[in-house]
């Protein structure tokens, strides 16, 4: 039989309720009882993050740090906070340390690349972004990352390249399509930009263009007829 005052059983009720308020001051009462209590303070963290209570974020977490200072949950919620803060030199401190511990640690090889990108460091970014695809080649994070930092150094169609990787693993991604679409520009491609925007990957692209070319329409209208003709297959 569960037993429904149960701490963790409590805290997992408050937490898929999204009940984060009681979920603070539940915690809160615990620790008044036992200050080390390692259930209470980190989820009085996880409750902060969700309350957007940064700070005090870093305080728990900081005191889980004190007793056990490998503490991967606490690391990470600390990471979490002190993004949500915009302190990246502190934040490349604590992924090192989580590499250290595990340096195939994926969620630590990005966050240290996005904190490196916020701090215009986009050479720096990449290599870790590379480290996670030796890993995870379709880790779709690392991908647009990796595009990000390419687009920022110049190198448009490599981002565009990245960009697509991603789109093809994950289609609903709907941020790729003008990101794509504005490299394009960039690289003064008209056509491809519009058919980018469209949400056309590029293995797609030629092919349209190709068609347009030959029935002598515009991409616009080729894409268009494409589009009517996909519509009533259906």
């Amino acid at each position: 039989m569960i037993d429904l005052l149960d701490p963790t059983n409590v805290i997992t009720r408050m937490f898929n309720g999204e009940n984060y308020d009681q979920l603070y001051n539940y915690c809160k009462d615990l620790l008044k009882k036992d200050p080390s209590d390692m259930l209470a303070l980190q989820n009085i963290s996880l409750s902060l993050i969700y309350l957007k209570n940064y700070e005090e974020t870093l305080v728990y977490c900081d005191k889980v740090l004190e007793i056990k200072p490998s503490d991967t949950y606490a690391l990470k919620n600390k990471i979490f906070a002190l993004e949500s803060l915009k302190q990246y030199d502190k934040v490349l401190t604590l992924c090192e340390k989580l590499l250290s511990l595990d340096s195939k640690d994926i969620w630590a090889l990005n966050s240290m690349g996005i904190s490196l990108n916020e701090l215009d460091r986009h050479k720096d970014a990449i290599q870790y972004y590379d480290t996670t695809l030796v890993i995870d080649p379709n880790d779709v994070t690392a991908l647009m990352n990796k595009a990000i930092s390419l687009s920022h150094l110049g190198n448009y169609q490599d981002a565009i390249n990245y960009y697509d990787l991603a789109q093809r693993i994950d289609s609903n991604l709907r941020e790729i399509p003008p990101a794509k679409s504005k490299l394009f520009e960039k690289l003064n491609l008209p056509d491809d930009a519009f058919l980018a925007a469209q949400g056309v990957l590029n293995k797609d692209l030629q092919k349209i263009k190709s068609d347009a070319k030959e029935n002598k329409c515009s991409v616009f209208h080729q894409f268009s007829n494409d589009e009517f003709k996909n519509s009533n297959s259906k």
